[in-house]
């Protein structure tokens, strides 16, 4: 049976879960479709998406259609869950992205079009919510031919769909224009190869409430979107998302391109690196269990398939299983956003704050980018988020996941800094023996958005290959605590200098070394503190912009584009976060709830003096020589070096 595995895709309240539902329905795969409103909807199977009536975790539920399997991953659709969002992509082999024909184009379609088409996967529009007053497919269609594509070609409009498909086809262009027209098995079988390659999107429009169009959707999906790839022999999956299940604990939800996985397999996982040889470090896991979108036992995946696999230990999401070279594409988090906040974690019972860290910590192998942290000295817990919509789903899931009340601490900007400007780092660490390791770095600032850019020109006489190699594995954390307390880029680091010692020198004396040397020349160059700015896009009635455009002003953001568009304006700008974290509040108030706004991080920039603030080191200043030394060869032995 072919498979497909298709993503379901949406501004948050476009319909996307009641689609889902309507097409599980259909199918036959369901008795009776569920209401996100009453929270029984079949995708949202976790108690606070039950409760909230949204989509928090990506979930996979399975259907057949005219001799297909299709597997739909359903999607959150708020921003603040953009990380859950993006892992969906990993699994896909398409996606149906769903509009509003009320509301028409909002920013997160606009956010999750790009995303689609820099991913290179094939996609429908489905025009929902026809059924309301006011809607309007073709005024929608308009719309996203202009601030899309112009590559949406109407399913519903026969002539249309003709010239739009003769128009993107050279060779059928002039047949066109001289009045030869195509006949319609010649459009489809054109349309179908445009829409695979991604050069054509089909739209479709219906009321997923009302159940209309859902079948045509279906019908769509088999004919214009491509099957799974099952060719490719030798294993290759990513695990793209996770799940606790009350017998079997906690399961992977894994994509296969590639070979096969079944019950009691071993799997060598990655982790981690040897910091002596800089190979991968694995650990072999055997699979208990391997289950389907329904819950039932599998027992083996085949290339194509998405299923729950259990047994995996605390492997991490992102996790890539056999030869990555055959991944189809980027699968690197927080490619479609990063969070910019940060907030403490702190338990109303501080008897359990090591429970607390450990559900955290749980968190985040789910979710990577939470990047769970804890301070030794101050005993504080961390987390790193999108938005307060994600703090309070946060609350909840520790609350009735773990039995943990907790509360948060107030958002921090998550600030950056760089070099003021060139210097050099230097550090001889010759004491106490046994240890030997000379290190200069010529260090200068690079552009603003250009990262980490890291070179040697020291030959292997003077450093030994495996130890350079050591250097360039310990930059990362080096740089992970600037001067300033926050991690350090946009800048080029040069490794000009330096030497090790036939006999007195330690296999890991440059790990230790490196940290030294880059504080040094942080310290002599100066630190310059980088704030986020976010590309905020505001859409709201005509009589809304000029109170807004005084709001941007007041944050410290500048406008750069303005366009309306019938009775609505859209308005872009610029705008430091720390300014602007409360004011989605405001806006919802000065638009009477009828606007909306999209955020995006445009860059860096330099503070303006007297705004934003210094972060509390972690662990020991790698400038306090005596007490850093002794901290990091204790890490060593301990083999706790990350």
């Amino acid at each position: 049976m072919p498979v497909r595995n298709i993503g379901i895709f949406a501004h948050v309240d476009a319909g996307k879960t009641t689609l889902s539902e309507q097409l599980l329905l259909r199918s036959g795969a369901i008795r009776q479709a569920g209401s996100v409103d009453l929270g029984t909807a079949h995708t949202d199977d976790l108690p606070v998406e039950r409760r909230r009536g949204i989509s928090v975790k990506a979930t996979c539920v399975s259907l057949n259609w005219r001799g297909d399997r299709l597997q739909l991953i359903d999607t959150p659709g708020h921003t603040d869950f953009s990380a859950e969002i993006e892992r969906s992509f990993w699994a896909l082999d398409a996606a149906v992205l769903v509009v509003d024909a009320f509301q028409g184009v909002q920013p997160q379609t606009e956010a999750l079009f790009r995303t689609l088409k820099e991913q290179k996967l094939p996609f429908l529009f489905f025009l929902n919510k026809t059924d309301r007053e006011g809607a309007d497919p073709d005024r929608t269609l308009r719309q996203i031919r202009k601030r899309l594509t112009g590559e949406a070609v109407p399913l519903w409009d026969p002539e249309e769909m003709t010239e739009q498909v003769c128009g993107m086809d050279d060779g059928l262009t002039e047949q066109y224009l001289e009045g030869n027209l195509p006949e319609a098995g010649t459009i489809q079988k054109l349309l179908i190869s445009m829409t695979r390659q991604g050069r054509a999107h089909p739209a479709l429009y219906g009321s997923a409430l009302r159940g209309q169009g859902t079948e045509e959707l279906l019908d769509a999906v088999v004919t214009y979107l491509p099957e799974a790839d099952t060719g490719e022999k030798e294993l290759c999956g990513v695990a793209f998302a996770a799940a606790q299940d009350r017998l079997m604990g906690r399961g992977l939800w894994v994509r296969l391109f590639g070979g096969r996985m079944e019950n009691r397999m071993p799997l060598e996982l990655p982790a981690g690196t040897d910091p002596l040889t800089g190979e991968t470090v694995t650990v072999q896991r055997k699979i208990t269990q391997i289950r389907d979108a329904s819950g039932q036992d599998l027992g083996a995946l085949e290339a194509g398939d998405v299923g729950m696999v259990f047994g995996l230990g605390d492997a991490e999401i992102g996790t890539v299983f056999g030869r990555a070279d055959l991944l189809p594409r980027n699968m690197q988090p927080g490619h479609f956003r990063t969070p910019l906040m940060t907030v403490q974690v702190i338990p109303e019972n501080p008897e359990e704050r090591q429970r607390t860290r450990e559900a955290c910590e749980l968190l985040s192998l789910e979710d990577p980018l939470l990047h769970a942290g804890y301070e030794k000295n101050s005993g504080e817990i961390q987390l790193q988020i999108m938005g307060k919509v994600q703090l309070e789903i946060l609350q909840e899931m520790l609350e009735t996941r773990f039995g943990l009340k907790v509360h948060f601490g107030d958002p921090t900007v998550i600030y950056r800094e760089t070099m003021r400007e060139r210097a050099t780092g230097f550090v001889a660490y010759t004491m106490p023996k046994p240890c030997w390791a000379v290190l200069e770095f010529d260090m200068e600032p690079g552009l603003r958005g250009s990262g980490v850019t890291y070179a040697s020109v020291v030959p292997g006489k003077d450093i030994m290959p495996r130890y350079q190699h050591q250097v360039e594995q310990a930059l990362p954390q080096a740089l992970s605590q600037g001067r300033l307390g926050w991690q350090v880029t946009d800048i080029r680091i040069t490794l000009t200098g330096g030497n090790h010692h036939l006999i007195h020198t330690h296999p890991l004396d440059f790990i230790v070394a490196t940290p030294m040397a880059i504080q040094d020349g942080l310290r002599r160059g100066g630190s310059v503190l980088l704030e986020p700015i976010l590309e905020i896009r505001f859409v709201m009635p005509a009589d809304c912009i000029g109170r807004v455009m005084s709001d941007v002003q007041m944050m410290r953001g500048e406008i750069t584009d303005t366009e309306a568009d019938e009775e609505m304006v859209t308005l872009t700008a610029l705008v430091p976060v720390a300014t602007s974290m409360d004011y989605p509040a405001v806006f919802a108030s000065v638009t009477g709830g009828k606007g909306s706004m999209n955020t995006a991080l445009h860059s860096y920039r330099e503070c303006p003096p007297g705004q934003g603030t210094t972060a509390r080191r972690r662990g020991v200043d790698p400038l306090d020589t005596a007490k850093y030394i002794l901290a990091a060869r204790s890490a060593l032995e301990g083999n706790i070096y990350d």
